[in-house]
């Protein structure tokens, strides 16, 4: 007979798990790549249980980002484990994890885990939503200026408001990653799993974005996923208009009180899930 989810172990990760926790992503249908795993297990603490096969059925992630903010991610069960509490199991050994370590812990929820999380201690924050646009080829277009990372980590900070200098380095500096600027938008497009996202991209007025957003798309052949803060209308509006579709929405949370208003935030952000 086999184990119950309440034998099962917990368990720290390491890099030797980057493509069990890849075949987690596969099965939810999620962007990340194995460069994304690689990262995580490295860099943060990923927490994970395998069952009586020792197949690893499910992970969850906390990634430091500064001395006092976290974020939480790769929350995973594969199919015939989910709605048993491992979920809820891992993503309270990351919160453990964090107010030993003295941290502020963020994350983004879909709808169904939003309901999870909540109970746990999350409030809400800024609603997100994924849009793909989905083309086989396309031609290319002119070449677009090189941006500079300090100036992107710059916006960035501002946008989120602390620092994820680690992260936006390690992503802007993969094979195939491009930082963009243009007087008016900056934005980072890196390779995922089944497609390319843009973001975060960051622009004073939704028309720069979505200009730059046009620009990258018309330079790449390929799919392309980016998430945009709901609110942002315009920017919503244009995607759609250009073809893009939504594909899921997403909640912001925080851990702890919610100590809003969040201030405006940008056209687009970096995606949920690290996807």
């Amino acid at each position: 007979m086999g184990a119950t989810e309440e034998e099962l172990p917990l368990v720290q990760l390491d890099a030797s798990d980057a493509a069990a926790g890849l075949e987690l992503s596969r099965e939810a249908q999620w962007n990340q790549n194995e460069a994304d795993w690689r990262f995580f297990l490295t860099k943060g603490a990923v927490y994970g249980m395998r069952d009586s096969a020792s197949r690893l059925i499910a992970t969850a992630a906390l990634l430091p980002y500064t001395k006092r903010e976290a974020w939480i991610s790769m929350v995973l069960v594969t199919e015939s484990w989910r709605r048993r509490g491992l979920a809820t199991r891992l993503v309270d050994a990351c919160l453990d994890a964090a107010m030993r370590l003295g941290l502020t812990t963020w994350l983004d929820a879909t709808p169904a885990g939003a309901a999870v999380y909540g109970p746990l201690g999350f409030g809400p924050t800024i609603q997100l939503r994924r849009l793909r646009l989905a083309r086989a080829s396309t031609t290319a277009g002119s070449d677009l200026p090189q941006g500079r990372l300090g100036d992107f980590i710059t916006c960035d900070i501002n946008a989120m408001g602390f620092d994820r200098r680690d992260l936006l380095s390690e992503l802007s500096r993969r094979s195939g990653s491009r930082l963009i600027s243009t007087d008016d938008a900056m934005a980072l497009v890196r390779d995922g799993r089944t497609a390319r996202h843009i973001g975060p991209v960051f622009a004073d007025h939704p028309e720069n974005a979505l200009a730059l957003v046009a620009g990258i798309v018309a330079s790449e052949p390929g799919a392309h996923l980016i998430d945009a803060v709901a609110d942002h209308t315009v920017f919503l509006d244009g995607l759609m208009r250009a073809g893009w579709t939504m594909e899921r929405s997403f909640q912001r949370m925080r851990f702890g009180r919610n100590i809003g208003p969040w201030g405006e935030p940008p056209f687009a952000v970096a995606g949920p899930e690290f996807g």
